[in-house]
């Protein structure tokens, strides 16, 4: 008897689902289309993760900028 249990985690080689991924780095979800388009037609979920990861910190960094 071969029984698999489903936690919710998705491999690596299925893409994102936009809300999922939103909510995952905290971005509005025109944002995480965009970065999920950006990364091509079936990215893999450590490469949209570092896009994220990537435009996260550099928001931060404009951020730090400006208010100097």
């Amino acid at each position: 008897m071969d029984q698999q249990i489903d936690i919710g985690i998705q491999p690596d080689d299925q893409p994102y689902e936009v809300t999922s991924f939103a909510k995952k780095h905290g971005l509005p979800i025109p944002v995480a289309d965009a970065v999920l388009f950006a990364r091509g037609p079936s990215p893999s979920r450590i490469a949209c993760d570092t896009a994220a990861l990537a435009l996260i910190c550099a928001v931060a960094q404009y951020a730090r900028k400006a208010a100097r």
